[in-house]
């Protein structure tokens, strides 16, 4: 009569321990409502979305000559160089340059983390120039935050009549 017992045991133990593992597989029992559950973003999504995210803050910073949200855009280990430049004679946030015009043309994965490409137009007095940029952006931490700014830009991407060109699909 053991087995009997044993394979009793058995299937009881497994009958209390089954809704136990549905729970845990996402099937029944969850307390959050499916209309307030965020849905799961690719990595890839994500990295774009908030690469773009920290680059518009940035370029909309600059635009209102606000260095303190200009600044808190980037990575920990640019602050310093930022502080020294920024209201520089060439640098970003300097006060005889006007940035009427400054969108974000286009967004892809580079080997050091989300290359942004942007074209800001910049007015010093009656002279207006346009310049293409890259901002990179990577992930510090738990937090993403830009940790490069050079000239240039993607010369394949095409602006939409939104500002926001399209990324080749890899």
């Amino acid at each position: 009569m053991r087995p009997i017992h044993r394979r009793l045991a058995a299937a009881a133990t497994g009958l209390v321990l089954l809704p136990a593992a549905l729970v845990g597989c996402g099937i029944g029992g969850g307390d959050e409502d499916e209309s307030t559950a965020k849905p799961e973003r690719a990595p890839a999504e994500e990295a774009g979305t908030r690469s773009r995210e920290r680059v518009q803050a940035y370029l909309d910073a600059m635009t209102a000559k606000d260095v303190a949200a200009g600044r808190s855009q980037l990575c920990g280990l640019l602050h310093e160089g930022f502080d020294l430049a920024a209201t520089g004679p060439n640098g970003d946030f300097a006060d005889h340059f006007e940035v009427p015009e400054a969108a974000i043309t286009d967004v892809r994965s580079g080997p050091r983390g989300q290359e942004v490409s942007v074209s800001v137009s910049v007015t010093a007095g009656k002279s207006k120039v346009t310049r293409p940029l890259v901002f990179t952006v990577t992930r510090d931490g738990g937090d993403w935050c830009i940790a490069g700014e050079a000239p240039g830009g993607n010369p394949a991407a095409s602006p939409s009549p939104n500002g926001v060109g399209a990324s080749p699909v890899s």
